[in-house]
Protein backbone atom coordinates (compact mmCIF):
# COMPACT_ATOMS: atom_id res chain seq x y z
CA UNK A 1 0.00 0.00 0.00
CA UNK A 2 3.02 2.25 -0.32
CA UNK A 3 1.42 4.19 -3.19
CA UNK A 4 -1.93 4.70 -1.43
CA UNK A 5 -2.47 8.24 -0.19
CA UNK A 6 -3.51 8.57 3.44
CA UNK A 7 -7.16 9.55 3.68
CA UNK A 8 -7.68 9.36 -0.09
CA UNK A 9 -10.01 7.34 -2.27
CA UNK A 10 -7.44 4.57 -2.56
CA UNK A 11 -7.35 4.21 1.22
CA UNK A 12 -11.13 3.85 1.38
CA UNK A 13 -11.12 1.30 -1.42
CA UNK A 14 -8.36 -0.61 0.36
CA UNK A 15 -10.39 -0.59 3.57
CA UNK A 16 -13.48 -1.82 1.75
CA UNK A 17 -11.44 -4.84 0.57
CA UNK A 18 -13.21 -5.20 -2.76
CA UNK A 19 -11.64 -8.60 -3.40
CA UNK A 20 -13.84 -10.06 -0.65
CA UNK A 21 -17.07 -9.03 -2.39
CA UNK A 22 -17.44 -12.18 -4.53
CA UNK A 23 -18.08 -14.06 -1.29
CA UNK A 24 -21.09 -11.82 -0.66
CA UNK A 25 -22.31 -11.76 -4.27
CA UNK A 26 -22.08 -15.51 -4.99
CA UNK A 27 -24.85 -16.68 -2.63
CA UNK A 28 -27.22 -13.94 -3.80
CA UNK A 29 -26.62 -14.93 -7.43
CA UNK A 30 -27.43 -18.54 -6.54
CA UNK A 31 -30.66 -17.46 -4.85
CA UNK A 32 -31.58 -15.41 -7.89
CA UNK A 33 -30.99 -18.40 -10.15
CA UNK A 34 -33.28 -20.57 -8.07
CA UNK A 35 -36.00 -17.91 -8.17
CA UNK A 36 -35.66 -17.72 -11.95
CA UNK A 37 -35.91 -21.49 -12.30
CA UNK A 38 -39.06 -21.43 -10.16
CA UNK A 39 -40.58 -18.75 -12.38
CA UNK A 40 -40.58 -16.05 -9.71
CA UNK A 41 -37.50 -13.95 -10.44
CA UNK A 42 -38.07 -10.30 -9.47
CA UNK A 43 -35.38 -7.81 -10.45
CA UNK A 44 -36.12 -5.24 -7.72
CA UNK A 45 -35.85 -7.55 -4.70
CA UNK A 46 -32.91 -9.41 -6.26
CA UNK A 47 -30.90 -6.22 -6.85
CA UNK A 48 -31.79 -4.90 -3.40
CA UNK A 49 -30.63 -8.17 -1.81
CA UNK A 50 -27.39 -7.99 -3.80
CA UNK A 51 -26.74 -4.38 -2.80
CA UNK A 52 -27.54 -5.13 0.83
CA UNK A 53 -25.22 -8.13 0.91
CA UNK A 54 -22.34 -6.18 -0.64
CA UNK A 55 -22.82 -3.27 1.76
CA UNK A 56 -22.93 -5.57 4.80
CA UNK A 57 -19.69 -7.15 3.60
CA UNK A 58 -18.03 -3.74 3.21
CA UNK A 59 -19.33 -2.67 6.60
CA UNK A 60 -17.99 -5.86 8.14
CA UNK A 61 -14.59 -5.25 6.55
CA UNK A 62 -14.39 -1.73 8.01
CA UNK A 63 -15.67 -2.95 11.37
CA UNK A 64 -13.10 -5.75 11.53
CA UNK A 65 -10.33 -3.37 10.47
CA UNK A 66 -11.19 -1.02 13.32
CA UNK A 67 -11.85 -3.66 15.97
CA UNK A 68 -8.75 -5.77 15.25
CA UNK A 69 -6.61 -2.64 15.49
CA UNK A 70 -8.28 -1.55 18.73
CA UNK A 71 -7.73 -4.99 20.26
CA UNK A 72 -4.09 -5.16 19.17
CA UNK A 73 -4.61 -8.08 16.77
CA UNK A 74 -3.35 -6.07 13.77
CA UNK A 75 0.31 -5.16 14.09
CA UNK A 76 3.28 -4.50 11.84
CA UNK A 77 3.82 -8.29 11.82
CA UNK A 78 0.60 -8.86 9.86
CA UNK A 79 1.15 -11.41 7.07
CA UNK A 80 -1.75 -10.43 4.85
CA UNK A 81 -2.57 -7.20 3.08
CA UNK A 82 -1.99 -4.34 5.55
CA UNK A 83 -5.16 -3.03 7.17
CA UNK A 84 -5.86 0.66 6.68
CA UNK A 85 -6.18 1.52 10.38
CA UNK A 86 -2.97 -0.22 11.38
CA UNK A 87 -1.14 1.22 8.37
CA UNK A 88 -2.24 4.76 9.28
CA UNK A 89 -4.06 5.28 5.99
CA UNK A 90 -7.33 6.12 7.73
CA UNK A 91 -8.00 7.36 11.24
CA UNK A 92 -9.74 4.82 13.53
CA UNK A 93 -12.76 7.11 13.88
CA UNK A 94 -13.07 7.40 10.12
CA UNK A 95 -12.95 3.62 9.69
CA UNK A 96 -15.62 3.18 12.32
CA UNK A 97 -17.74 5.79 10.52
CA UNK A 98 -17.20 3.91 7.24
CA UNK A 99 -18.62 0.81 8.87
CA UNK A 100 -21.61 2.73 10.22
CA UNK A 101 -22.38 4.32 6.84
CA UNK A 102 -22.13 0.97 5.05
CA UNK A 103 -24.44 -0.75 7.51
CA UNK A 104 -26.91 2.16 7.36
CA UNK A 105 -27.06 2.00 3.57
CA UNK A 106 -27.58 -1.77 3.79
CA UNK A 107 -30.45 -1.15 6.21
CA UNK A 108 -32.07 1.26 3.73
CA UNK A 109 -32.14 -1.45 1.10
CA UNK A 110 -33.47 -3.71 3.81
CA UNK A 111 -36.43 -1.37 4.38
CA UNK A 112 -37.49 -1.97 0.79
CA UNK A 113 -37.03 -5.72 1.19
CA UNK A 114 -39.17 -5.67 4.32
CA UNK A 115 -42.03 -4.18 2.27
CA UNK A 116 -41.65 -7.16 -0.05
CA UNK A 117 -40.89 -9.99 2.36
CA UNK A 118 -42.25 -8.83 5.71
CA UNK A 119 -40.88 -9.30 9.21
CA UNK A 120 -38.60 -12.28 8.48
CA UNK A 121 -36.39 -9.89 6.52
CA UNK A 122 -36.11 -7.60 9.54
CA UNK A 123 -34.63 -10.42 11.61
CA UNK A 124 -32.35 -11.63 8.81
CA UNK A 125 -31.02 -8.15 8.07
CA UNK A 126 -30.56 -7.20 11.71
CA UNK A 127 -28.81 -10.50 12.44
CA UNK A 128 -26.50 -10.04 9.44
CA UNK A 129 -25.45 -6.54 10.51
CA UNK A 130 -25.06 -7.58 14.15
CA UNK A 131 -22.91 -10.54 13.11
CA UNK A 132 -20.73 -8.23 11.01
CA UNK A 133 -20.15 -5.95 13.99
CA UNK A 134 -19.68 -8.67 16.58
CA UNK A 135 -17.32 -10.81 14.51
CA UNK A 136 -14.37 -8.90 15.99
CA UNK A 137 -16.19 -6.14 17.89
CA UNK A 138 -18.37 -5.85 20.95
CA UNK A 139 -17.82 -7.27 24.43
CA UNK A 140 -17.56 -10.89 23.22
CA UNK A 141 -16.30 -11.01 19.61
CA UNK A 142 -17.20 -14.49 18.40
CA UNK A 143 -14.39 -14.50 15.84
CA UNK A 144 -11.96 -14.47 18.77
CA UNK A 145 -13.60 -17.57 20.25
CA UNK A 146 -13.50 -19.97 17.32
CA UNK A 147 -17.06 -19.36 16.11
CA UNK A 148 -16.31 -17.33 12.99
CA UNK A 149 -16.44 -20.38 10.74
CA UNK A 150 -19.95 -21.30 11.88
CA UNK A 151 -21.31 -17.79 11.45
CA UNK A 152 -19.77 -17.39 7.98
CA UNK A 153 -21.22 -20.72 6.87
CA UNK A 154 -24.71 -19.83 8.09
CA UNK A 155 -24.92 -16.22 6.91
CA UNK A 156 -23.04 -16.62 3.61
CA UNK A 157 -24.76 -19.92 2.94
CA UNK A 158 -28.33 -20.96 3.77
CA UNK A 159 -29.38 -17.52 5.06
CA UNK A 160 -28.10 -15.60 2.03
CA UNK A 161 -29.31 -18.04 -0.63
CA UNK A 162 -32.67 -18.87 0.97
CA UNK A 163 -33.26 -15.23 1.95
CA UNK A 164 -32.65 -14.05 -1.61
CA UNK A 165 -35.03 -16.67 -2.97
CA UNK A 166 -37.62 -15.80 -0.31
CA UNK A 167 -37.90 -12.10 -1.19
CA UNK A 168 -38.70 -13.15 -4.76
CA UNK A 169 -40.81 -16.27 -4.27
CA UNK A 170 -42.51 -15.30 -0.96
CA UNK A 171 -41.80 -18.80 0.38
CA UNK A 172 -38.95 -20.62 2.02
CA UNK A 173 -37.45 -22.97 -0.55
CA UNK A 174 -35.79 -26.16 0.76
CA UNK A 175 -33.69 -26.33 -2.39
CA UNK A 176 -32.27 -22.89 -1.53
CA UNK A 177 -31.15 -24.13 1.88
CA UNK A 178 -29.27 -27.01 0.26
CA UNK A 179 -27.73 -24.72 -2.36
CA UNK A 180 -26.72 -22.46 0.50
CA UNK A 181 -24.73 -25.28 2.05
CA UNK A 182 -22.46 -25.30 -1.00
CA UNK A 183 -22.09 -21.53 -1.12
CA UNK A 184 -21.53 -21.35 2.63
CA UNK A 185 -18.87 -24.05 2.50
CA UNK A 186 -16.84 -22.07 -0.03
CA UNK A 187 -17.28 -18.80 1.85
CA UNK A 188 -16.07 -20.52 5.00
CA UNK A 189 -13.08 -21.87 3.09
CA UNK A 190 -11.98 -18.27 2.49
CA UNK A 191 -11.94 -17.66 6.24
CA UNK A 192 -10.12 -20.94 6.83
CA UNK A 193 -7.24 -19.89 4.55
CA UNK A 194 -7.10 -16.51 6.26
CA UNK A 195 -7.00 -18.05 9.72
CA UNK A 196 -4.45 -20.68 8.73
CA UNK A 197 -2.15 -17.92 7.48
CA UNK A 198 -2.62 -15.84 10.64
CA UNK A 199 -2.64 -18.72 13.12
CA UNK A 200 0.58 -17.80 14.92
CA UNK A 201 0.01 -14.04 15.03
CA UNK A 202 -3.62 -14.55 16.10
CA UNK A 203 -2.54 -16.85 18.92
CA UNK A 204 0.00 -14.27 20.10
CA UNK A 205 -2.73 -11.61 20.13
CA UNK A 206 -5.18 -13.82 22.04
CA UNK A 207 -7.42 -14.32 19.01
CA UNK A 208 -8.51 -17.95 19.45
CA UNK A 209 -9.84 -18.73 15.97
CA UNK A 210 -10.78 -22.28 15.11
CA UNK A 211 -7.45 -22.64 13.29
CA UNK A 212 -5.63 -21.68 16.49
CA UNK A 213 -7.70 -24.16 18.47
CA UNK A 214 -7.42 -27.21 16.20
CA UNK A 215 -3.96 -26.69 14.71
CA UNK A 216 -2.63 -26.50 11.16
CA UNK A 217 -3.18 -30.09 10.03
CA UNK A 218 -6.82 -30.21 11.09
CA UNK A 219 -7.33 -26.78 9.49
CA UNK A 220 -5.99 -28.11 6.19
CA UNK A 221 -8.41 -31.03 6.46
CA UNK A 222 -11.22 -28.59 7.19
CA UNK A 223 -10.42 -26.63 4.04
CA UNK A 224 -10.40 -29.82 1.97
CA UNK A 225 -13.74 -30.98 3.39
CA UNK A 226 -15.33 -27.61 2.68
CA UNK A 227 -14.23 -27.74 -0.96
CA UNK A 228 -15.52 -31.30 -1.27
CA UNK A 229 -18.86 -30.25 0.23
CA UNK A 230 -19.24 -27.38 -2.22
CA UNK A 231 -18.44 -29.69 -5.14
CA UNK A 232 -20.93 -32.33 -3.98
CA UNK A 233 -23.97 -30.09 -3.44
CA UNK A 234 -24.87 -29.39 -7.13
CA UNK A 235 -24.93 -33.06 -8.21
CA UNK A 236 -26.82 -34.07 -5.06
CA UNK A 237 -29.51 -31.47 -5.71
CA UNK A 238 -29.70 -32.32 -9.40
CA UNK A 239 -30.05 -36.04 -8.64
CA UNK A 240 -32.87 -35.23 -6.20
CA UNK A 241 -34.62 -33.11 -8.81
CA UNK A 242 -34.32 -29.92 -6.74
CA UNK A 243 -32.75 -27.97 -9.60
CA UNK A 244 -31.97 -28.58 -13.28
CA UNK A 245 -28.88 -30.54 -14.36
CA UNK A 246 -27.38 -27.29 -15.64
CA UNK A 247 -26.65 -26.30 -12.05
CA UNK A 248 -23.86 -28.88 -12.17
CA UNK A 249 -21.89 -26.05 -13.77
CA UNK A 250 -21.31 -24.72 -10.25
CA UNK A 251 -19.03 -27.62 -9.42
CA UNK A 252 -16.72 -26.48 -12.21
CA UNK A 253 -15.90 -23.43 -10.08
CA UNK A 254 -13.91 -25.75 -7.84
CA UNK A 255 -11.28 -25.92 -10.58
CA UNK A 256 -10.28 -22.45 -9.38
CA UNK A 257 -9.59 -23.97 -5.96
CA UNK A 258 -7.18 -26.69 -7.14
CA UNK A 259 -4.10 -24.47 -6.89
CA UNK A 260 -5.18 -23.03 -3.49
CA UNK A 261 -5.74 -26.54 -2.17
CA UNK A 262 -2.25 -27.51 -3.20
CA UNK A 263 -0.86 -24.40 -1.54
CA UNK A 264 -2.79 -24.99 1.68
CA UNK A 265 -1.16 -28.42 2.00
CA UNK A 266 2.35 -27.59 0.79
CA UNK A 267 3.15 -23.97 1.72
CA UNK A 268 6.19 -23.16 3.77
CA UNK A 269 5.81 -19.44 4.41
CA UNK A 270 2.34 -18.38 5.63
CA UNK A 271 2.55 -15.46 3.19
CA UNK A 272 2.30 -18.03 0.40
CA UNK A 273 -1.37 -18.35 1.37
CA UNK A 274 -2.25 -14.82 0.24
CA UNK A 275 -2.80 -15.87 -3.42
CA UNK A 276 -4.73 -18.93 -2.20
CA UNK A 277 -7.02 -16.64 -0.22
CA UNK A 278 -7.78 -14.49 -3.27
CA UNK A 279 -8.30 -17.54 -5.50
CA UNK A 280 -10.75 -19.10 -3.03
CA UNK A 281 -12.75 -15.85 -3.01
CA UNK A 282 -12.89 -15.93 -6.81
CA UNK A 283 -14.06 -19.54 -6.70
CA UNK A 284 -16.86 -18.55 -4.32
CA UNK A 285 -18.13 -15.85 -6.68
CA UNK A 286 -17.82 -18.12 -9.70
CA UNK A 287 -19.73 -20.87 -7.86
CA UNK A 288 -22.77 -18.67 -7.34
CA UNK A 289 -22.64 -17.27 -10.86
CA UNK A 290 -22.33 -20.68 -12.53
CA UNK A 291 -25.09 -22.09 -10.34
CA UNK A 292 -27.38 -19.24 -11.41
CA UNK A 293 -26.51 -19.68 -15.09
CA UNK A 294 -27.18 -23.39 -14.79
CA UNK A 295 -30.69 -22.64 -13.53
CA UNK A 296 -31.57 -20.59 -16.61
CA UNK A 297 -33.58 -22.30 -19.35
Amino acid sequence: MASVKSGGTGAWLAGARLRTLPAAAGPVLAGGGLAWEAGGFAAGPFLAALAGALLIQVGTNFSNDYSDFARGADTADRLGTPRVTQAGLLEPGAVRMGAAVSFTLAALFGVYLVTVGGWPIVWIGAAGILAGICYTGGPWPFGYHGLGDLFVFVFFGPVAVAGTAYVQLSRWAPEAVLAGAGAGALATAILVVNNLRDRETDAAAGKRTLAVRIGPTATRVQYSVLLATAAAVPPVGAAAGLWPPGALLASAALLLAVAPLRTVWSHGDPRDLNPALAATARATGAYGLLFALGCLP
